[in-house]
């Protein structure tokens, strides 16, 4: 939670909620600011509106030129698709919309699940150029969010600020002498915690099959070789130094072994099975509840 008496600035963006709190009320300028990042950041990589930089990508092929902050976005999902042996890819899209999660939010099956093409076969993807071999829905929604949640933090720093946090339903940026205490959220009632976290200068990120979840077993965390809702975990939270890359790495923990995850990536991680079983690492300073 934010510190009493801090301020708030809450608004939806990327079909979501967010709050900033920081210490003093955000001017209008910087208010403009933070929802201008939101606003470019949707027009470049959401596929559910047909006006957006890579919704063109599914009409047929191309090209196209992304925002230097691609850079850092290319680099994890190719480690992540590495280390994942290509399930996690920002090439899910196709499946996401087959399973009903689609531009209409139809939450109605159309297909079956679908694999998605190598990554190599259909797409080229070099700093901020992206080409498209063939028609391509892309989904950039494993670590997307927790990017833009880094983006915001920029802009607050830009404007000299110092102390502050940002909350993207969950995914979370905190910087300042005072540490937060978050509550994780129970993977099966959201009114519900499982335990509590400390944040200090770092992010927190979460994903789980509860949330974006629809049909029977039907959520958006995707194994990318099968097309198939992941069964296995329900929930991860990690942290990290950046939340673009907490957010992919709570995505692949949902289809690769933390270890093997650790080699590559500074990071600290909670798991909540299928079964209900909790394991988490030694970096994970939060609480359990019993």
């Amino acid at each position: 939670m934010p510190h009493p008496g801090w301020s708030s600035f809450s608004f939806e963006g990327i079909g979501t909620q967010w709050e900033i709190s920081t210490p003093d009320r955000l001017g209008p300028l910087v208010r403009h600011q933070l929802l201008e990042a939101v606003g470019d950041y949707d027009m470049t990589y959401s596929r559910f509106r047909t006006d957006s930089l890579v919704s063109g990508l599914s009409r047929g092929p191309g090209t196209i030129a992304l925002p230097p902050h691609a850079v850092a976005l290319h680099e994890l999902y190719a480690a992540l698709y590495r280390l994942s042996s290509g399930a996690v890819t920002p090439l899910v899209g196709t499946s996401l919309e087959r399973l009903g999660y689609d531009a209409n939010y139809s939450l109605s099956p159309s297909g079956e699940p679908q694999g998605a093409p190598p990554w190599d076969d259909v797409l080229e993807w070099t700093g901020t150029a992206l080409t498209a071999k063939k028609p391509v829905v892309l989904d950039i929604g494993a670590a997307g969010k927790g990017q833009l949640v880094d983006l915001l933090g920029g802009v607050l720093r830009s404007t000299g600020l110092t102390d502050f946090l940002v909350d993207g339903s969950g995914d979370m940026l905190h910087a300042g002498a005072h540490p937060v205490t978050v509550a994780l959220e129970h993977p099966y009632n959201s009114k519900q915690a499982i335990g509590t976290v400390e944040l200090d200068n770092s992010a927190l990120c979460a994903s789980a099959s509860n949330r974006r979840a629809w049909g029977d077993g039907l959520h958006h965390v995707l194994d990318g070789t099968t097309g198939r809702p992941i069964r296995t975990t329900v929930a991860t939270w990690t942290m990290a130094a950046s939340a673009l890359v907490a957010d992919g790495l709570a995505t692949a923990m949902f289809m690769v072994e933390p270890a093997r995850l650790e080699d590559e990536f500074d990071f600290s991680w909670l798991s909540v099975s299928a079964e209900g079983t909790a394991t988490f690492s030694t970096g994970f300073e939060g609480r359990l509840f019993s």
